[in-house]
């Protein structure tokens, strides 16, 4: 019988007949089922396996719930060093199964290597496409030319592709890819978008050549039909472009942002792109991406590593030399899809001699130049294009070529050529600028500071003269092809229809601007600002990145602040932290030249209080970064006084201390925010100072003082019902109350009462719809189920949490999820299985750098670990959480802790002389076990300290497991337990109680 073929892909091989997986020649091992699941999945390359299918196969006839099919899934992506956020190799649909998104290096065994149609059976005018088709005004790249258009071909078949176009400035990028697009769109259907990175202010605009383009898109000749595919698929996308959407629109458009994370960002334009290539194809072209934004880079990477089929080409273009010197992520980008063949590169190199000799042929019909005309022009230009076209243009205007009955001539001595041309490409724009007319001058400055497109009325504004003189100077550049190209009309806000250029090439641009005095530079920015302000209106915001750099520019401080504060609360909306991140330290900078003045304070306060939030989202909440931005501010609005910000300020700083592992720190904020909002005599505040307080003496045990304080703040929220606010935490109140409330009265006695309260909490997030609120109580909720021993009801809630923080990319929210489907694993009876899973999800927590509910998390593991006999582990994992506990001041589960301590201490002792209870005297003179002396103080440790927190459910537990070694010795059965127990009123159903 003939062996099974491997299955080879990136840097791996499958191993079919030794079953493991090899890189190289390192064997990687696998458990039996990891290794069924990879299998089935690399049979199937390209294809979604749901979960039911993969159970069916690897699993049959026997019942195993999605936690064991998950943790399989992680053992492979830690094998293959695989990102679940950002997969190479095995991709995630949500809530329906798996896919495997690598590249073969060979078929799979009697599979199609791909699932999308061969170019011979495309329909005919596909088909026709071919490298037979020719571009106007394109010499010497027809193999370029030729690459393009084959890639375009396997799009077409519904193989995307994307593709970087590289290569120095002037060496034709944008020429060859306009000359590309022409061919493509004579394609029926085939529609384009086109977006272009700007060098001031790129960086910080978050998305800013994919919405360029996708608006161009919209307004587009079937730009209706693109615009219906955004609302149903991409809304928060939508609502960063509200001019195309009418007023009454707008306001449902922008809740939708509220929830807008990124892995939601980069999911709708991906499911949006790919229902609209369903229909036609799409050529979505990006520009300039050395200047690009990180988001913009994210969405490129998240579109290549996509397997569904679409008729998509994505085209960057960058400049190779300035990636490299910027050290710009686009470099990471491009490398790691270039290793696992997600990407083409389309370096373009210099022009041949021969292709310089046909662009003088094309140029100049009929001419019969020396053969050294060509070579000279070769050796200036060294094949540069755009140098090449330009010093062509200099020798004709400068009359060196002329037309002489009806034939071009050369008139000087090539020498003249060889020592009297402009030495580079500046230079040469540079004497085309001074052969302008002073009026075309002073227009082409004006368009050089608009930008890299520029409409009349910036321009304009920017001269102080009027639309119309400027327009027909703009259309004469245009129509001799200098610098500008030819106009479209474009409707600004205020309702006026003016034309809108572009720059040739971003030299045309970047020239002019250099070689402008700074004053007049800078005058001509602030002027196009102001313009800008007032034709934009209450729209100013859709343009704040660009006010921003013409205000910075202009040096007017104060404006150039308040847009750049704009700006960065735009790119938070998007989740876009990055790009936040970075206008909030550029509105910084910008301080630092204003006076100190009230207002300046109040503007540092803004910037940091968005500077926070983003580095929360980037760097966890527990990072040092965070608590630096947050201690500043508060210096800063203490200053101020009393004030909403001054509270927000202080939550926010709470929040770094109760995810720190403060609790003392985040007891105080909490007593002054109790303070501050009462002295306000906000209820609003009062009641998010009431849910602070309440949740941070939940977490240091305090659950008496923690509950009336989460009622109170519950009871105003109700109050409150018709005007909820948000939360500075970005988690809904009430539901937090009743959260906390639920866990302090589980611990108090009453878990009834407790269950309760997690219902409501449950039932409100789920009215509510935010998603970061609803993971969050159902947290809680598994929380609560576990602490009564409900198992099923952990595994249930746990899940249902973890696929909607998948969903929504909460990276923090997933790790508790996979620590408590592990506890569900463990109990249903697959202790190892369980006990690694709880592991990991605890490793992933801890490299979040959060720290809150690590004193409960380490119980839970510690409590397996002694069910599963493995005590060495279990005494250094409760060691670890005992520490942690008292430094931190986490206490709500001390008493449990020792408990579960005594229990494995008693485990790892000889007990054959422990026939004494704690607390008895010895029995015939046996002595005491070592082992039996140190549990007796774990148990009175645990007894006293559930007495002083009231916590009666803690210590019905400690009394169990102390009634439970009593039985087992033969003693009288603990009179302490049956006082513990009469005392409980309710609960009677659940495991501690039964």
């Amino acid at each position: 019988m003939q062996a099974p073929k491997d299955i080879a892909f990136g840097k791996f091989r499958l191993d079919l007949t030794n079953e493991c997986l090899r890189q190289g020649t390192r064997a990687i091992s696998l458990r039996p089922k990891a290794f069924a699941v990879l299998r089935l999945l690399l049979e199937h390359p390209g294809q979604l396996v749901n979960k039911q299918q993969v159970l069916d196969a690897v699993w049959p006839g026997t019942f195993v719930g999605d936690a064991v099919l998950k943790d399989n899934i992680r053992q492979l992506r830690e094998a293959l060093h695989d990102d679940a956020g950002s997969p190479v190799y095995i991709e995630t649909a949500h809530r329906r199964g798996y896919r495997f998104i690598g590249k073969l290096s060979e078929p799979a065994p009697g599979k199609n290597p791909s699932v999308q149609a061969p170019l011979s059976q495309l329909p005919p005018h596909i088909a026709a496409f071919t490298s037979s088709a020719t571009a106007n005004g394109v010499l010497g790249r027809d193999a370029e030319l030729a690459k393009m258009r084959g890639w375009l071909q396997r799009a077409l078949a519904g193989e995307r592709q994307t593709v970087f176009i590289t290569g120095e400035p002037g060496i034709g990028k944008t020429t060859i890819v306009q000359a590309f697009l022409e061919q493509a769109t004579q394609v029926p259907g085939v529609r384009v978008a086109r977006g272009q990175c700007l060098e001031h202010y790129g960086s910080g605009e978050a998305y800013l050549p994919v919405l360029d383009g996708f608006s161009r898109l919209c307004r587009s000749r079937d730009g209706a039909q693109v615009l219906d595919v955004l609302r149903q698929h991409a809304s928060a996308w939508l609502a960063q472009m509200p001019s195309l959407v009418p007023q009454s629109e707008r306001g449902n458009l922008q809740t939708q942002v509220v929830a807008a994370t990124r892995e939601r960002m980069l999911r709708e334009m991906a499911e949006a792109i790919e229902t609209l290539t369903s229909e036609s194809p799409l050529l979505l072209v990006l520009e300039d991406l050395h200047w690009s934004d990180y988001s913009t880079l994210d969405l490129v990477s998240y579109l290549a590593r996509r397997q569904d089929p679409a008729r998509l080409v994505v085209i960057g273009t960058y400049r190779p030399v300035d990636v490299i010197v910027g050290d710009h992520p686009l470099k990471g980008v491009k490398r790691e899809l270039q290793a696992h063949g997600l990407c083409h590169e389309l370096p373009l190199e210099y022009l041949s001699e021969e292709a310089v000799g046909k662009y003088l042929t094309a140029r100049f019909p009929g001419h019969e130049f020396p053969l050294r005309l060509r070579q000279t022009i070769y050796r200036r230009t060294e094949g540069n294009p755009l140098f090449m076209v330009n010093l062509v243009e200099y020798l004709t205007d400068q009359k060196m070529i002329i037309a002489k009955k009806g034939a071009w001539e050369l008139r000087v001595d090539l020498s003249e050529i060889e020592h009297g041309v402009p030495a580079n490409l500046r230079q040469l724009i540079e004497k085309q600028i001074e052969r302008l007319s002073p009026d075309e001058r002073a227009v082409l400055e004006a368009a050089s500071v608009a930008g890299l497109e520029c409409s009349c009325v910036a321009i304009a504004a920017g001269l102080d003269m009027p639309a119309e003189w400027v327009e027909k100077h703009c259309e004469e550049l245009a129509r001799r092809h200098q610098f500008l190209s030819p106009a479209w009309l474009v409707e600004l806000p205020d309702g006026t229809i003016t034309p809108r250029h572009r720059f040739i090439h971003i030299l045309y641009r970047d020239v002019p601007y250099r070689l402008m005095p700074p004053m007049r530079r800078s005058q001509i920015h602030h002027c196009i600002a102001e313009r800008g302000v007032v034709v934009y209106g209450d729209r100013d915001t859709e343009i704040a990145g660009e006010l921003a750099m013409h205000f910075e520019q202009s040096r007017d401080w104060p404006r150039a602040l308040k847009y750049l504060l704009q700006a960065a609360e735009n790119a938070t909306a998007r989740s876009a932290h990055r790009e936040a991140t970075d206008l909030a330290n550029r509105g910084l900078e910008v301080l630092k030249f204003l006076p100190e003045t009230p207002e300046r304070a109040q503007q540092e306060m803004k910037l940091r209080m968005t500077l926070g939030v983003s580095l929360m989202a980037i760097k966890g909440f527990a990072s040092v970064e965070v608590e630096q931005v947050y201690a500043r501010g508060r210096e800063l609005f203490w200053l101020k006084g009393p004030s909403p910000e001054l509270f927000h300020m202080l939550g926010s700083l709470n929040l770094y201390y109760q995810f720190s592992g403060d609790v003392q720190s985040s007891l105080e904020i909490s007593d002054q925010l109790l303070q501050l909002a009462d002295g306000l005599k906000d209820i609003a505040l009062i009641m998010e100072a009431h849910r602070s307080m309440g949740a941070v003496l939940v977490i240091h045990g305090r659950c008496m003082e923690a509950l009336k304080h989460l009622d109170q703040g519950s009871t105003l929220y109700d109050t409150y019902q018709n005007h909820r606010p948000d939360s500075y935490v970005g988690l809904d109140c009430k539901v937090m109350c009743e959260c906390f409330a639920a866990r302090s009265l589980w611990a108090l006695g009453y878990p009834d009462r407790a269950a309760e309260r997690t219902a409501r909490a449950l039932d409100l997030a789920r009215e509510l719809g935010h998603p970061q609120t609803l993971v969050v109580a159902g947290h809680f909720a598994a929380q609560l189920h576990q602490l009564r021993g409900e198992v099923s009801l952990v595994y249930e809630r746990a899940k249902e949490a973890v696929e909607l923080a998948d969903e929504y990319g909460l990276e923090l929210w997933l790790a508790y999820g996979v620590i408590e489907l592990g506890w569900a694993e463990a109990k249903l009876g697959n202790a190892r299985q369980g006990i690694e899973q709880m592991q990991r999800g605890l490793a992933s927590y801890e490299a979040t750098g959060a720290k809150l509910w690590t004193t409960y998390f380490l119980q839970l593991l510690a409590d397996q670990l002694v069910k599963a006999g493995r005590i060495e582990e279990g005494l250094a994992v409760i060691a670890k959480a005992v520490a942690y506990a008292e430094t931190s001041g986490e206490k709500y589960s001390l008493a449990e802790l020792y408990r579960i301590k005594g229990e494995l201490i008693l485990k790892s002792g000889d007990l054959a002389l422990a026939n004494n209870l704690p607390g008895n005297s010895p029995v015939n003179g046996n002595q005491i076990s070592p082992a039996l002396v140190e549990a007796q103080y774990c148990f009175a440790e645990a007894l006293a300290i559930a007495k002083q927190q009231q916590a009666r459910s803690w210590e019905l537990r400690t009394h169990l497991t102390m009634d439970r070694l009593a039985q087992r010795q033969g003693q009288a059965v603990h009179t302490q337990l049956a006082e513990s127990y009469s005392w409980f009123s309710e609960g009677f159903e659940t495991a501690d109680l039964k």
